[in-house]
């Protein structure tokens, strides 16, 4: 009894040994818990009541979702490669398997490794001949981040069958892109293979991830399409001030008061950010007491990009699920167990304690790295030149008149056929065209081109709490559009309402910035420049004001601001255009023209409409630290009699920098102020007509938005319709063309034309003798065909009675598998006994019609016609 007692002890101390080795593994206790036969035994009630309890448990058992699984894969039309292993391949089956013998032999306490899946095929396959290095012929594909975008907006994510396994199958690049769906290792394979065509140094990683990363749960990072590009202020340079440089005005604004302000602001910011703080506090507390009990177990693959190749300066990773970049020191990944390549198989040997921030890719080390085939191209070992001298040197002397035997054994090609993206597939990315991920505060939805009626391809919406019900701004990325409208962003806090378009608008629109679409609200235009006659660049509105910049005038023109008054109300008349705002101010600054001098060539001029003045400014002089002025009185030409009035000098009040230089007569500022009047004019019509543009540019904005009408490519036939249109007009002549040239060479006339003298005209006699042989010769040829489907008639009716005969006289003696044979020979001469029957039916219907239709034909010839008249 005491013996039973140590076993059963010692076999519970081995049961708590194996549930924590399992524990530190992620692995489920599965060995049963056997029960003791020295406890006491359960009753009959006991038994009963156990399991009617039991029996009251149901399970709901769910549907199973529908997965990336082999069952769903036509392999009927796959290639050899697919479906078998080459001699090479197996040798190298054989080496993996080799390798895994010695690496499980001694590194007993690791995972095995991730050799030679499935495919979908169920053909065991190295991992590394998978990829298929391809150089893709889009422009776009050709960066790492554009590649990596790609398929991550292409294909759906898969989860692994098992968190804590790699999968037990790898499928092939071709077939991912196929069904546009794969797990996070169809993902590395299919990016590393069009990274490593790229040019790159890629490798697809088998290691161990976070959980955000494994499931692709993005909703704790922020949107990159969010965060803000810090733009460089370039410093200006201090010009060193001049001697005589007029002092600044003191400040007379309050201290005390500037800095209370400034505190009131900090103060309020700092209590945003408290806010913020604590709602990330609590989120985190949140999410730590959400802690992932498979932390550092869970697999994921990823993909590894050495420096070097492409001028790339640093190694990074690359999470194909979500094409984000990382460095080699993030703490999303966890581990490495293996990483390989299309020519070499590598093992990490390196402790994972702090994740990977301390290993070191250095392939060509073979205590960090353990590499698969030994002559396969790999990385060189990093080493001093001091270092690599001595070990040159031993090298040298070990191997000193002898030759090493050639164990190398190369990498076999890829198996997968070379991968191909339609035009049609990589224009429409997203499968079924759209896709949604969820950020921090955002979610991204992204559509194929062409989906949406109005062009929309992509829209970003952030919220202001965690939960996403509070929506805060709108951003909508659009193409192909007629109008140009590239953006548009809408605050919903503001209701500010900005649209951003390309180059080729009608009024050379670049951005329009309002809160409503009605006239005379406060709203922002920017305009391209280059593209217009007048160089308008920017347009600024509000109810009683417009401001305009000019960039590149022939008049030099720099600026504009007009003030309106009320406006005079009017019973019939309501419209903007028919009663415009009335000018009370118009202000005009101006570039410097160096072919004028400076007192002659005007800075800024102010038209004071109701007071009647003119205020001129002059440009400065570079030596000079004050400008000339000038203001007209101007009054009307003529009194309240009709006498002109004549100009006195009270009329011009001016201000001149060197007096002695130039003396302005009276006849001098007649005339200016002659020539300012007519500017007046000028300056009114053209803001008057600036305000007729904007109601134009309203108008057309309104008919955009309701029509939102796309552009199409006279290149793409398949929605351009006119293209497509003609495209079947010219088939459509191609192919009669085709059936007259097939009418054309069908000449019965040819064989007996021919046997007429050449080079003579054919008589009377000569054609009606012509047309007879040539229904005589049809004629015989109908009769022959009858004659010929009656002999295979005949033929065959005549074996099938000998048939039938031997077997009337051999019957007694015949066995099944005779009998058998015997009656599918008579299934299969009856068949042909029918269709011979109705082909001779068919023929004796068909045969008169058909010399009818010659005849008809020889009468209508052009050669015999005109003697065919005759005996009509």
């Amino acid at each position: 009894m005491e013996v039973l007692k140590e076993k059963v002890e010692e076999e519970e101390a081995a049961e708590r040994e194996e549930a924590a080795v399992r524990a530190e593994r992620g692995e489920k206790m599965t060995r049963p818990v056997e029960v003791r036969r020295e406890e006491a035994p359960m009753t009959q009630e006991m038994l009963r009541d156990l399991e009617k309890k039991l029996s009251d448990i149901d399970l709901a058992i769910p549907e199973k979702p529908s997965t990336f699984t082999k069952d769903t894969i036509d392999i009927s039309n796959l290639p050899v490669s697919y479906q078998s292993n080459t001699l090479k391949e197996e040798h190298l089956l054989q080496v993996a398997d080799n390798f895994s013998r010695q690496y499980n032999h001694l590194c007993p306490d690791r995972v095995p490794l991730f050799l030679h899946p499935l495919n979908e095929c169920e053909v065991p396959k190295f991992v590394s001949t998978t990829i298929r290095p391809t150089l893709m012929p889009y422009p776009e594909l050709y960066n790492w981040d554009t590649c990596a975008q790609f398929v991550s907006d292409f294909l759906s994510m898969v989860p692994l069958p098992d968190p804590l396994k790699p999968p037990p199958y790898l499928y092939s690049s071709t077939t991912v892109l196929k069904y546009q769906k794969g797990n996070c290792f169809d993902y590395s394979t299919l990016l590393c293979s069009m990274l490593l065509g790229a040019g790159y140094d890629a490798y697809c990683v088998n290691g161990y991830a976070s959980q955000d990363m494994c499931q692709m749960d993005l909703t704790r990072d922020v949107c990159p399409l969010t965060l803000k590009h810090q733009e460089v202020v370039q410093e200006k340079e201090k010009v060193p001030p001049k001697k005589y440089t007029i002092k600044p005005p003191r400040d007379l604004t309050s201290r005390f008061e500037q800095e209370q302000e400034t505190k009131k602001q900090e103060e309020t910011k700092a209590e945003e950010q408290r806010r913020l703080r604590e709602e990330e506090e609590h989120l985190l507390d949140v999410e730590k007491a959400k802690t992932d009990p498979l932390h550092g177990l869970r697999v994921h693959s990823w993909v590894l990009v050495l420096s070097g190749k492409r001028e790339v300066p640093e190694s990074f990773f690359i999470d194909s699920l979500t094409a984000r970049s990382y460095s080699n020191q993030d703490d999303h990944f966890l581990g490495i167990e293996s990483l390989w390549n299309h020519k070499n198989y590598w093992v990490n040997m390196q402790d994972c304690w702090n994740c990977c921030k301390d290993l070191v890719f250095d392939l060509g080390d073979p205590v960090r790295w353990e590499y698969l085939l030994l002559g396969a191209e790999k990385s060189h070992l990093s080493l001093t030149e001091e270092e690599e001298d001595a070990l040159n040197d031993d090298y040298d002397v070990e191997n000193l008149g002898k030759e090493d035997e050639d164990k190398s054994f190369d990498m076999p090609s890829s198996w997968v056929e070379q991968i191909e993206i339609s035009p049609e597939a990589f224009e429409t990315r997203c499968p079924n065209g759209k896709k949604v991920i969820q950020y921090k505060r955002a979610k991204l939805e992204k559509w194929a081109p062409y989906l949406n009626s109005n062009g929309l391809v992509c829209c970003l919406t952030t919220y202001e709490d965690l939960e996403c019900t509070e929506t805060l701004e709108i951003k909508e990325w659009f193409q192909n559009r007629e109008d140009m409208l590239e953006l548009k962003h809408i605050n919903k806090r503001t209701g500010l309402n900005i649209d951003y378009f390309k180059p080729g608008h009608p009024q050379a629109l670049r951005m329009h910035s309002y809160k409503s679409m009605q006239p005379e609200m406060d709203r922002v235009m920017e305009f391209y420049d280059r593209a217009r006659v007048d160089g308008l660049v920017k347009r600024e509105e509000t109810p009683k004001t417009m401001t305009e910049y000019y960039r590149g005038r022939a008049d030099f023109l720099s600026y504009r601001h007009v003030n309106f008054g009320d406006r005079v109300k009017k019973l019939a008349l309501n419209s903007a255009e028919s009663n415009p705002r009335p000018m009370v101010k118009i202000t005009e600054r101006f570039d410097r023209n160096p072919e004028k001098p400076a007192d002659e060539d005007v800075a800024e001029r102010v038209f004071l409409i109701l007071d009647e003045r003119i205020q001129l400014r002059y440009h400065c002089r570079d030596d000079h630290i004050t400008a000339s002025k000038r203001e007209f009185l101007r009054r009307t030409e003529v009194d309240s009699k009709g006498n002109k009035i004549v100009m006195t000098p009270d009329m011009c009040i001016s201000f001149e920098v060197e007096p002695m230089e130039h003396t302005k007569k009276l006849l001098y500022q007649y005339e200016a102020m002659m020539k300012l009047r007519n500017e007046e004019k000028l300056s009114r019509h053209q803001a008057w007509e600036s305000e007729l543009e904007v109601l134009e540019i309203l108008k057309l904005r309104e008919e955009e938005e309701e029509e939102h009408k796309l552009t199409i490519s006279i290149y793409d036939t398949k929605r351009n319709e006119k293209s497509k249109e003609y495209r079947e007009a010219m088939e459509r002549v191609m192919h009669e063309e085709h059936l007259r040239q097939m009418e054309a060479q069908l000449d019965y006339l040819a064989p007996f034309l021919a046997q007429l003298p050449p080079n003579e005209k054919m008589t009377r006699w000569q054609a009606m003798r012509v047309k007879d042989e040539c229904l005589s010769d049809f004629k015989q040829r109908l009769i022959d065909k009858a004659n010929l489907i009656q002999a295979r008639f005949e033929k065959e009716t005549q074996e099938l009675q000998k048939k039938q005969q031997w077997y009337q006289e051999n019957q007694v003696t015949l066995t099944a598998e005779d009998e058998d044979l015997y009656l599918s020979y008579c299934s299969q001469a009856m068949f042909r006994i029918r269709i011979l029957e109705q082909r001779l039916n068919r023929h004796k219907e068909l045969a008169p019609l058909k010399y009818l239709a010659l005849e008809e034909k020889l009468y209508k010839d052009p050669r015999l016609v005109e003697f065919m008249k005759v005996f009509v």
